[in-house]
């Protein structure tokens, strides 16, 4: 059965076939004459098509001199098939000859109308050839970049991302990030007609960027250059608008208009991306970018990783101790790849340790001797430099060198620095001169010549990177040409001051961190800088501020510091130019030398943690320059009396110093009527009072401290009235009592304190609450603790009586700590939104039941804010404001 049912199939099969052929030949004349009409309408479309495709083809002729080949194999199939079309209407009186010739004409009607349709339906959404996307040549991947690669690429390929800027440092590697970007469109166009590669570098005018994309995109015909830098403008984007393109520029130097240029926004002309690589993260913003990625150093496995290739495993392995020794070279480089790169290639050859250990010590003194860093190194490092705005900027820079290797500096003295060397006009005002030094630092953070950080209390702060630091010594020793002009040698230990050759060239000297003796009379008449400073610049090493409250509490004055540094008094005398002195931290200075009496020109002298007892008569006469006196932490200073002699003093700190405050020392202090900033600590004496009493100190404050050596005060007065702070104190930022019996701070009717941003208060029994605070609405930081009669942070009944006078308090407070508070039972009666809050730290507060919260109070987000506490008794009994309070605090608690 199933043979013969397999046999009727196989039958079947030829008789339908044949049938579909008879039924197709037969339409061969039964439909010659419908076939016949389609034939001339569907050619006539055709034609239509190919002129409509031919004027699309004229309007692009500035695409490229080339059309696609299968367009104009097209074209050529449409002109033959055009005659024989022709020759077919032509024939049409065949149709009553004889029944063959009727049949062999019906046949070519039949199978000319098929390919003419074939070709009417033809689609051709490309006629011009687009240029192919030709790898470049490059080196793999840098090391330790692989995963910056597939993100970038990733960001770049996401639909929403019009524009992607890469910033960071010379030699960093962006350049190649991206070219390796551009390579992978090579083997993956994703869609795009145009992959564009455009170097703009510093120099590049806008012509020349015109230039370059025509030459990509083929359009840099003779017609092309006849045009002027308009009609390029206006070609480009009638040519561009059409398309879908990415657009890679690399080495900007400053914003690029892309309107300008011709080139549409990426933004606005979907499905198009731009991405560009800069020092400047400034150029990054002002370009508007919608994907930043910042192109960092390299970590310390990875740089090895990278050295260890370009050196070779032949001449690593040549001696067990070059391993060592490699290690330390990398170090030197701190991840920049173009410097393992160089050096890397520079030691492939050295196969002996004595070979490694000399070029470490050419690192380390002055590395431009390098081989290949003085003409493939600090020359690309210093295009940054060149393209800094201003002459007092670019001596900002090379001033950073000055501190050692990997320093942290803090940005507000840095600025102090540059405005007493006058790269800042602080002439009108300190405060205005200080505000242009966080721009001027702000600018160099961004052309990648400064890195900027923050501090565990605070305080910004800047470091330079260790190849950046070498071209900046290298620029100041005028590319190598003077190299006494910048005498360096801070961080690295010597026990005698550096032999000089000619004492006449120099004119900035940093000997910071010495145990040497200074002595002899070297005259060095072109001196303006002088920093002696023995450490406070490691990282992680900083003075914190309330440890030097604590440091007052305990009545220890400062942290040992081990300093051999001697200075003989005729060390100064021939110094006539100098500008800045720094002699901090210097724990075996107990005199000035008289030699300093010499200084005529000197602006700037610190003297902080120094041993002084006074400030001999003779010096204090002879500074008249002086506008920056910093006697911060002088435990042993007993006296500033003839201070009203430094006729010109603008910044006089002396915070920290263990003084005897006398009324006829603070009415001297009144005397400088050109000082603008003043640090101070106060005993609870009458001399506080007078203090508080007079608006002209109390007007250029930034920091007071007020606290008392002994249990009992001598003061009776303040401690059973309070003190008073009425009328304006709106420079003070940090304001500290400690171990003080004062019951009240006094607010008078017009109190402000506009720029208040810590306030510290220990050990003061009497005082039951800081009302004042609602006047402080920048207030950042507040710690209290160890006060047994503490009951309210801001008193309900107090402020009524100010309501109208303030606004909402705490709209900026970072941080609060409480600690030590047995009667304290409010921070404030109601909720407060606390938008900057992050840390509110708890610590034996028992009657503080219930906190100013409620579900939208504090910091939100990931790094919201977080109630750290001791007890989980007190945290267990605390009164929350509703439910969605309770879980929304009670899921971040920390216990301490």
């Amino acid at each position: 059965m199933g043979n013969c049912f397999s046999a009727s199939l196989s039958l079947d099969e030829p008789v339908q076939k044949v049938f579909e052929w008879l039924v197709e030949k037969r339409g061969y004349t039964h439909n010659l004459v419908n076939n016949l009409v389609d034939l001339e309408a569907t050619m006539e479309e055709l034609k239509a098509k190919r002129d409509d495709l031919l004027r699309r083809r004229k309007r692009e002729e500035d695409i490229s001199p080339l059309m696609l080949e299968k367009f104009q194999v097209w074209l050529n199939t449409i002109e033959t098939i055009a005659d024989k079309v022709n020759g077919i209407v032509n024939d049409r009186n065949i149709e009553r000859q004889s029944f063959i010739s009727r049949y062999r004409y019906g046949e070519s009607v039949f199978l000319t109308l098929k390919k003419v349709e074939k070709l009417k339906n033809e689609d051709f959404e490309v006629i011009a050839v687009t240029h192919e996307v030709k790898e470049l040549p490059l080196q793999p991947t840098i090391v330790g970049q692989e995963k910056m690669l597939e993100k970038a690429w990733n960001h770049l390929i996401e639909d929403g991302v019009g524009v992607m800027g890469f910033y960071g440092m010379g030699g960093v590697g962006k350049t190649t990030l991206l070219k390796q970007i551009y390579n992978k469109f090579s083997n993956d166009r994703r869609g795009f007609e145009h992959v564009i590669l455009v170097v703009v570098s510093r120099d590049s005018q806008m012509e020349k960027i015109q230039d370059d994309i025509a030459h990509e995109v083929g359009l840099n015909r003779e017609e092309w250059k006849q045009k002027d830098k308009s009609q390029k403008e206006v070609c480009l984007h009638n040519f561009l608008k059409e398309k879908r393109f990415v657009l890679f520029l690399d080495d900007v130097w400053k914003k690029v208009d892309l309107t300008e240029i011709g080139v549409p926004d990426p933004r606005s002309q979907k499905g198009c991306k731009l991405a560009f690589t800069t020092r400047s993260q400034e150029v990054c913003r002002r370009m508007a970018v919608e994907k930043l990625m910042e192109v960092r150093c390299l970590e310390e496995n990875e740089a090895f990783d990278l050295f260890q290739k370009k050196v070779g495993e032949t001449t690593l392995g040549s001696n067990p101790g070059i391993l060592e020794l490699a290690s330390k070279v990398v170090k030197k480089c701190c991840g920049l790849p173009l410097a393992l790169n160089i050096i890397g290639e520079t030691m492939s050859c050295k196969e002996t340790v004595e070979e490694w250990r000399n070029a470490i010590n050419v690192l380390n003194s002055y590395a431009a001797e390098f081989d290949g860093m003085e003409d493939k190194v600090l020359p690309l490092l210093k295009f940054s430099y060149d393209s800094l705005k201003g002459d007092h900027v670019k001596s900002c820079l090379l001033y950073c060198a000055l501190f050692p290797e990997d320093a942290v500096i803090r940005k507000k003295e840095l600025i102090e620095y540059w405005i007493c060397e006058e790269f800042i006009d602080g002439s009108e005002s300190i405060e205005r001169a200080e505000d242009k030094g966080y721009e001027i630092i702000g600018s160099l953070a961004r052309a990648s010549l400064l890195m900027e950080g923050v501090a565990y209390d605070g305080e910004a702060f800047v470091f330079m990177h260790d190849v950046v630091r070498e071209m900046a010594l290298w620029i100041a020793s005028e590319l190598g040409i003077q190299k006494e002009a910048f005498v360096v040698s801070a961080g690295v230990g010597l026990l005698e001051i550096p032999k000089v050759k000619n004492w006449n060239v120099v004119r900035r000297m940093s000997l910071m961190d010495k145990k040497i003796h200074l002595d002899g009379s070297p005259e060095c008449m072109e001196l303006t800088t002088l920093l002696l400073r023995v450490g406070g610049y490691e990282r992680g090493n900083w003075r914190d501020w309330e440890k030097m409250i604590e440091l007052l509490v305990i009545s220890i004055g400062l942290k040992k510091i081990s300093s051999g540094l001697e200075i003989s008094s005729e060390f100064f005398n021939y110094m006539p130019k100098l500008v800045v002195l720094d002699l901090s931290r210097n724990r075996s200075l107990s005199e000035l030398p008289e030699g300093i009496s010499n200084l005529v020109s000197l602006q700037y002298l610190n003297l902080t943690e120094t041993s002084i007892r006074c400030l001999p008569k003779k010096v204090l006469q002879a500074l008249k320059k002086l506008i920056h006196l910093d006697l911060e932490y002088t435990s042993k200073l007993e006296s500033i009396v003839g201070i009203s002699d430094l006729c010109s003093l603008k910044v006089l700190k002396l915070s920290g110093t263990h003084l005897p405050w006398d009324l006829d020392t603070v009415k001297e202090l009144e005397t400088l009527e050109h000082l603008e900033i003043l640090t101070i600590i106060f005993n609870v004496t009458p001399s506080l009072e007078r203090f508080l009493s007079s608006p002209r100190l109390k007007s250029i404050t930034r920091s007071l401290v007020i606290w008392d050596e002994v249990v009992s005060s001598p003061n009776r007065n303040l401690e059973s009235t309070g003190i008073s702070l009425s009328g304006s104190i709106d420079k003070l930022r940090e304001f500290s009592i400690v171990r003080c019996r004062i019951p009240e701070i006094k607010i008078g009717r017009i109190c402000s304190f506009l720029s208040l941003v810590r306030v510290y208060i220990t050990d003061c029994d009497s005082l039951k609450e800081l009302t004042f605070l609602m006047f402080a609405p920048n207030l950042r930081v507040l710690n209290v603790r160890d006060a047994k009669d503490m009951e309210d942070i801001i008193n309900r009944e107090k402020a009524c009586e100010w309501e109208e006078s303030v606004n909402i308090p705490f709209q900026k407070l970072n941080e609060v700590y409480l600690g030590n508070l047995p009667q304290l039972k409010n921070i404030y009666w109601s909720p407060l939104p606390f938008p900057c809050l992050e840390k509110i730290e708890v610590r034996n507060c028992p009657s503080l039941k219930k906190l100013p919260l409620d579900s939208q109070s504090g910091k939100q987000g990931e790094n919201g804010c977080i109630i750290r506490y001791t007890s989980p008794r007190w945290i267990k009994g605390v009164q929350w404001e509703d439910e969605a309070t309770k879980i929304r605090f009670l899921s971040s608690c920390k216990k301490i």
